[in-house]
C-alpha cells in the first residue's frame, strides 16, 4: 500500500515554492529593467505583471498537485515511487539493486523537519522526498539492514558455488608468494 506524506511535507513544497517564485521574480524584474525600461516600458510591464500572476498562482498550486499526487511505497522486492504536478514519473527500484543510502535535509527541509532518502543503485539515483526526520531514520535502517541480509546471502551463495575455495585477495595473502616456494 502506498504511504501518503504528512503535513510537514506540504509546508515544505510552499516554501520551496515560495522562494522560487521570488527568484523568478526578481530575475523578471532584473529583465525588464536592462531590455524594456530604455526602449518600451509598456510591453515590459506587461510581461512583469503576466509572468507574476503565472508565478504566484504557480507557487499556490503546485504544492497542493504534488503533495496529493506524491506516494511511495517499500515492500520485499522494490522500492516505487510515483510524483509529479504537470508530469507524473514513476520510479520502481528492485530492492537488490540498492547499493548505497544517504540522507539529505536542506535548509527548508530542516526547518520542516523532513528529509529526503536517495537510493543509489547501478543505473542512478532515486530519491524519496518529503519524509518526516523519524521515518527517514526508521527507513535508511530497514533498508541497510534488508541490503545487508541480501550480501550475506549472496556471499554464502558464492561460497557454496566455488566449494569454500576463498579469494586470495579478499585474505590479504600474496598468491605468488605461495606458488614460489
Amino acid at each position: 500500500m502506498y504511504e501518503k506524506l504528512s503535513k510537514r511535507a506540504l509546508k515544505n513544497m510552499y516554501m520551496a515554492a515560495g522562494f522560487a517564485t521570488v527568484v523568478y521574480l526578481i530575475i523578471a524584474l532584473v529583465v525588464e529593467l536592462a531590455i524594456f525600461i530604455p526602449n518600451n516600458l509598456t510591453i515590459g510591464t506587461v510581461i512583469l505583471v503576466i509572468v507574476t500572476i503565472l508565478m504566484v498562482i504557480n507557487c499556490i498550486v503546485s504544492p497542493v498537485f504534488r503533495f496529493h499526487r506524491y506516494r511511495y511505497k517499500i515492500d520485499d522486492e522494490c522500492i516505487d515511487i510515483v510524483e509529479g504536478y504537470i508530469f507524473v514519473e514513476r520510479n520502481i527500484v528492485p530492492i537488490e539493486r540498492l547499493h548505497k543510502l544517504q540522507i539529505q535535509r536542506g535548509p527548508f527541509d530542516k526547518i520542516c523537519k523532513v528529509a529526503k532518502i536517495v537510493v543509489t543503485t547501478a543505473g542512478g539515483d532515486v530519491v524519496i522526498r518529503f519524509l518526516d526526520e523519524e521515518k527517514a531514520e526508521n527507513i535508511a535502517e530497514n533498508l541497510k539492514s534488508r541490503i545487508n541480509k541480501i550480501a550475506v546471502c549472496q556471499r554464502e551463495a558464492d561460497i557454496q558455488k566455488n566449494g569454500d575455495v576463498l579469494d586470495h585477495e579478499t585474505q590479504g595473502i600474496n598468491v605468488k608468494k605461495l606458488d614460489d616456494k
